[in-house]
């Protein structure tokens, strides 16, 4: 899922210092499931932007919204019906960048701040700990590495093997980081699979990642249908 930390009320409080009624929308998955941008934390949010402007004598009235993905159109919509009825002047989004991005398209005339740093693609590795474990390359090698990224979790991204500078599985970069490299070692030791880290391969072709601009997926049978009833324009 990706991964999100909900920024200082003071920075946010920063964006939206000159506005008077404020919109904070949160996102019903990734950012609600690693607790930066739920129905919880826009309570908070809110509530302490109501307190922090209320001890400076300024008068901000603040409203709040959870929906369900603040990524798809049919989610989108009802909020730009809510913006415009309720006459918002600027809306802080607690999902991830792209939901602040999709929601800036869709709210042309409204800005739109980010309530939260999004941080990476990662699992729940204990409760509260999350951990990166996709870069979104764009052409997945985890075939050849014990399904292991080391795009995302080797420190330098080294794709030909250990650098050799790490200790007892440990990072040198870091101690308390695990070595990417030793965790694919050992993984493909388990699975009797070390012997295709011999094999030789190409360079790696980086046109999938973000070297050819904004990637974009197309499915060809939703994409002929169009939009579902119900669902806004694409």
């Amino acid at each position: 899922m990706i991964v999100a930390e909900r920024k200082p009320l003071s920075e946010i409080r920063g964006f939206v210092e000159d506005y008077h009624r404020l919109l904070i929308v949160g996102c019903g998955t990734c950012a609600t499931v690693c607790l930066a941008g739920g129905e919880a934390e826009v309570k908070v949010v809110a509530s302490g932007l109501r307190i922090s402007f209320l001890r400076d004598g300024k008068e901000v009235e603040i409203l709040e919204s959870c929906v369900t993905r603040q990524c798809e159109p049919e989610f989108v919509e009802p909020l730009k019906e809510k913006v415009l009825d309720e006459a918002v002047e600027a809306v802080v989004s607690l999902g991830c960048g792209v939901g602040v991005n999709f929601l800036a398209q869709t709210l042309e005339t409204v800005p739109v701040f980010p309530g939260v740093n999004t941080k990476f693609f990662g699992a729940a590795v204990e409760p509260g700990v999350w951990v990166e474990m996709c870069a979104g390359c764009g052409n997945c090698i985890l075939h050849l590495t014990g399904g292991i990224c080391p795009i995302a979790r080797c420190s330098k991204s080294i794709l030909n093997g250990p650098c050799g500078g790490s200790r007892d599985g440990k990072c040198e970069i870091d101690p308390e980081i695990e070595c990417g490299w030793a965790l694919i070692v050992e993984r493909m030791k388990r699975l009797g699979t070390l012997d295709k880290l011999e094999e030789i391969l190409p360079p790696r072709d980086w046109s999938t990642s973000r070297h050819g601009g904004p990637r974009k997926v197309t499915h060809q049978e939703v994409a002929a249908v169009g939009p579902q009833q119900g669902e806004g324009e694409p």
